[in-house]
Parts: structure tokens; sequence; C-alpha cells
């Protein structure tokens, strides 16, 4: 075995940085990493695209021992990878304070989060002397993939590329996407039981097709995947960063202007499936990337949550409701920008 080098690699927290476009599975992949961890202590920073933060509470629901609530924290005010100074750093501070201390570090980026400005975050002296990036994982979805798009809607977005004549690069979904799986150290092919032999290698090729390096594609059902797989790579990513070329480098930040994101208040609902026939309408009509949030089921103990990608549409019950819970039904709405809020809410609503 080699010596450890003079960076202190072996003394450094190590953390995993989770990218992905809007609904590809990253959520359920880092929950099944908690509840396979293995005794690991792992902390995770959520990085939310909206106000309310329901991918930290689907996390929060998990009681695993090693990752107490405490252990989670949320950052819902904007795209990490453009506010590393303002919540990235005390976020860390905050996880590394914690007594006993953490084993590993999940970081969960926005869909639309840029993972290279975040990567270089850790090049920082005060934040390279603490923790270390083991590995970069991006998570695409791959029946979109497999149909040859990186979202579900991807006609609005050539749409209002072919209407900009000011635009002489790609669509920004499409740069989003490309960035991501540049800096990836391994690509999880999400949802592969939707698809076929045929879908899952084109899905395949059009990864290959975007990374300038070769990097190995696991394809996965429900998140669940070998957490030795993914952590403890030890590959100290930030050392690496300049040899994963992106769009946006040179750049000194990026916009999301391209997106509208917002919250519906919905009543208490009777049918489960009439609001996920809402939902999926929604996002056939009027150009909805993602909806995601927690509903109240009248006569029900327990929280609906439903996660939507396009017109596919997920919902269960993950938990008992609480005393201290908000038990406002309420959406987050992810789209292109100049979405119709009004025709939105009112579709929802019923």
């Amino acid at each position: 075995m080699s010596a450890p080098n003079s960076t202190g690699n072996l003394s450094r927290v190590p953390c995993t940085v989770v990218t992905g476009f809007l609904g590809a599975g990253k959520t359920t992949l880092v929950r099944h990493l908690l509840e396979n961890a293995g005794g690991k202590r792992i902390a995770i920073i959520v990085n939310e695209f909206g106000d309310i933060g329901i991918d930290g509470e689907i996390l929060k629901g998990c009681g695993i021992d090693t990752c107490p609530e405490e252990n989670i924290v949320e950052l819902a005010n904007g795209c990490i990878c453009c506010t590393v100074a303002d919540d990235f750093v005390p976020a860390l501070d905050q996880i590394l304070s914690l007594t006993p201390k953490v084993d590993h570090i999940l970081i969960e980026t926005s869909g639309l989060a840029l993972p290279k400005p975040l990567v270089q975050a850790f090049q920082w002296p005060t934040v390279k002397s603490r923790v270390t990036v083991d590995g970069v994982i991006a998570v695409v979805d791959g029946p979109a993939l497999a149909e040859g798009r990186v979202a579900n809607d991807m006609d609005a977005l050539q749409a209002q590329r072919a209407g900009d004549e000011s635009l002489d690069h790609d669509d920004p979904v499409e740069e989003v996407f490309e960035d991501q799986i540049a800096c990836a150290d391994l690509i999880i092919l999400s949802k592969s039981d939707l698809m076929d032999a045929a879908g899952s290698a084109r899905a395949n090729a059009i990864v290959n097709e975007h990374s300038a390096r070769a990097v190995k594609i696991v394809p996965t059902s429900h998140g669940k995947v070998d957490p030795s797989i993914l952590l403890g790579l030890g590959l100290a990513v930030e050392d690496d960063i300049e040899n994963r070329k992106s769009h946006h480098d040179g750049a000194f930040d990026h916009e999301h202007d391209d997106f509208d994101t917002f919250i519906v208040d919905i009543p208490s609902i009777a049918n489960p499936d009439e609001l996920a026939r809402r939902v999926a309408t929604v996002a056939e009509e009027e150009n909805v990337l993602r909806v995601k949030g927690f509903v109240e089921v009248g006569g029900k103990p327990m929280r609906l949550l439903l996660q939507a990608v396009g017109p596919r549409v997920n919902h269960y019950y993950d938990r008992a409701w609480t005393a201290e819970d908000d038990r406002r039904s309420r959406l987050v709405v992810i789209g292109l920008k100049g979405l119709n809020r009004p025709a939105i809410e009112r579709i929802l609503a019923g």
C-alpha cells in the first residue's frame, strides 16, 4: 500500500456528488445508499430547485440510525453550483461539527446544477484540508434517453431554440446534461426495468456520445446498486477537475432563466389516481418537466408522496402524518420558461 500523500487524503472526509437531470432518480439512489451503508455514518446535503424540501423530507423519512435528521442539510436558496460560498461551505461546516463524526457525505444536487463549479470549491484551502471528492455520480433517465431525449418534452425546447435567433449554442437542458456527464466518474442508468434491450442500447449510445472520457455505465432499477460500487472510490476529483471539460468553462456563473418553478397549493384529495391523471395532463399540455410534493388524502392518516417526470407519475404513502407536519397539499412545479401558471393551477386543483 502506498503512503498517504502530502494533502492528507486519509484524514479527510470523502464526499460523493450525485448529479443528474430533473427526475432522473437521484433521491431514490441516495435513499438506497443510506439503507445499505453497512454501518457508515452518512451525512447528506440536499439542494432543492424550489421552495419546499421534498427530497430532503423523503430522506428524513428513512428512519436510519446512521443518518439521523440532523445529518441532513437542505439548501433551498438556489442552485448549489451558483451559491457555493453562501450555502455550501456553511452546510459543510455544520456537518463537520457533528458528533459523532460522519464517515461519508453525500451531496445531491438540484437537477439544474453543474457539478464542476461545486467540485472546484473543494480546491479552496479551507475546504480542501477537511474534505475530498470521492467521486461524481451522474444519474440519467434511461427511458427518456431510449426515446432520444434527456427530458420528457424536448419538442418545446427545440421550438424555443428555433424561435430565438440570438442562440448559437445547444439548448440549455442539453448543455446541463452534457456538463453533468462530462464531470462524472460513473453513470447510473436509472429505470432500466422500463426498457427492453434495444432501448437500453439506445440509452447507452447517447451517454457514450456525450462522454469525452471512458466512464462506466451502471444500469439500475429503483436505485438499487451495491454501495461499494459508488462509495470509497478515492478519486480526489478536485485534483483532476481541469480534465473534465464543460460548456461553462471560463464562465463566472450561469443562469437558470430558461426555467420556471413555483408551488401550487391544492385541496385535500379523495382519489390519488385522479390527481395523477391531472398531473399527467399538465405535463402533456403545459410543457411541465417535473412535479413533486406531499398531498393529504381525505380519511387517510398517511402522507401521500407524488413525483412526476413529464407524464410518468408515481405516488405512494411514505409515512403517517405527525402533529408537527404542515398538512397542506403542495406541489412543486418545474418547467420551461413561460409556463401558464393559472392553467396549471386550475388543472391541478381539479
